[in-house]
């Protein structure tokens, strides 16, 4: 029996106040490190969000168009569209604005102030109501990217910075005093393609593109990763061949993913040739790099039912294949669903798998089938990035913001299906 004034020595009292001290410091740190993680993500998506901000909002410019007859007097007929001179209705509209401007440099640094898109706006405007023709409307165009950094704040009023003369910023000061200018949600960013033009680039294109890329990839990979688990798992001889095939699988989800990218480009335009820049090609290409992680979540997953959910099932007669379909896949299926939508984030943010695929392509057009010629966000915001015009860079945040939605997105989705089929025994 242990000797109740050993307890009681100052020795040991001594030694449990240093354990218990040990073990309030290791507390701390492990608050510590936790506290210093979320300040961290916190600081991040904070960032990204305060400089992604101003990319889903646009700046426009108040112009009085006169639909004058002698330009637009044509618009009635089929090929009204290649004969007007829309742009010479933006163009006197700016003039009306200001009618000291003369000089033939004066007049086209003017014309700098709004979009190229101004014309498909008047255009798109009067094609609508016909009606306008002899008649003046006010038409709010939207700026060109430097009017529209400047009026966000991001470039100074400053002549000596070098990208606007006094004469510019003086037009931009009075535009704004007579309220011809205001800024409005830009509802293209979301869902137009990319464009040259900073002011006219969005992400709608990057984003349909990585949806049907996320489709391919999860049609290809679940089915394939499920049954690949289930029969390594349940049916498999426990033989050398089995051994090498799960430590091949294990190996395949630490490769790089570019290594995946080689092989895509390889076999799946080299030799099956497919069509490059495609959904299609860069979803298989993702499915071969999602696939081993599927399989291990997927195996852990079933591995963790109890086995005497099997016996039970044995007993009352049920077959291999009855034992696992009807009661060991639906209490995996929690487990099964997480490591899969993990999987298909990981799968979403990649970029250099699509680069080898030819997905890095310039796409104006948002894509309509598997096969159209797509990008997905990561790569449009690797363009944006590498771009040298000055405005892409609030376009490279705000992409950075939606993918990030997109990941938060399917992380809630995990959780919620997990909560939603988790059973307990």
């Amino acid at each position: 029996m242990s000797d109740p004034a050993r307890w009681s020595s100052p020795e040991m009292r001594a030694r449990l106040r240093r354990r218990h001290a040990a073990e309030r410091r290791f507390r701390r740190l492990g608050a510590g490190a936790v506290g210093l993680a979320v300040f961290a993500l916190v600081v991040l998506l904070a960032s990204i969000t305060w400089s992604g901000a101003s990319a889903f909002v646009r700046t426009q410019v108040a112009l009085d168009v006169d639909f004058d007859p002698a330009i637009v007097g044509a618009v009635s007929r089929p090929d009204a569209e290649t004969e007007v001179d829309w742009g010479a209705l933006v163009r006197d509209a700016l003039s009306r604005e200001f009618p000291g401007v003369s000089e033939r440099a004066e007049r086209r640094a003017l014309q700098g102030l709004v979009s190229r898109d101004a014309r498909e706006v008047v255009q798109a405007r009067l094609l609508a109501d016909p009606a306008l023709v002899g008649r003046a409307e006010r038409i709010w165009v939207p700026a060109s990217a430097d009017v529209d950094a400047l009026v966000k704040g991001h470039l100074p009023r400053d002549p000596d910075a070098g990208r606007f003369s006094a004469q510019e910023l003086g037009w931009i000061a009075e535009l704004e005093q007579r309220g011809l200018v205001r800024r409005v949600f830009d509802a293209g960013f979301l869902t137009s393609g990319d464009s040259r033009e900073p002011e006219l680039a969005g992400v709608g294109g990057a984003v349909v593109g990585s949806f049907l890329t996320l489709l391919v990839t999860l049609a290809v990979a679940f089915p394939l990763g499920v049954a690949a688990a289930v029969y390594l798992e349940e049916f498999a001889p426990r033989t050398r061949a089995t051994e090498l095939i799960e430590l091949n699988i294990n190996n395949l989800a630490a490769v790089p993913s570019i290594v995946f990218g080689i092989l895509g480009l390889a076999f799946f335009l080299g030799t099956l040739g497919l069509p490059r820049s495609a959904p299609l090609v860069g979803g298989l290409t993702l499915a071969l790099m999602t696939l081993p992680t599927i399989i291990v979540a997927a195996r852990a997953a079933i591995l963790a039912v109890p086995p005497s959910i099997r016996e039970a099932a044995r007993g009352r007669g049920a077959s291999p294949l009855q034992v696992v379909v009807h009661h060991v896949l639906p209490l995996a299926l929690p487990g099964i669903l997480t490591g899969t939508i993990i999987g298909m984030a990981r799968a979403l943010g990649e970029t250099a798998p699509l680069l080898m695929v030819g997905m890095v392509a310039f796409v104006v057009d948002v894509p309509r089938s598997f096969t159209d010629a797509a990008t997905a966000l990561p790569v449009q915001i690797y363009l944006w990035a590498d771009s040298a015009e000055p405005a892409f860079r609030q376009k490279t945040a705000g992409a950075s913001v939606v993918l990030l939605g997109f990941l938060v997105l399917m992380n809630a989705t995990a959780i919620a299906l997990r909560r939603r089929f988790e059973r307990r025994w």
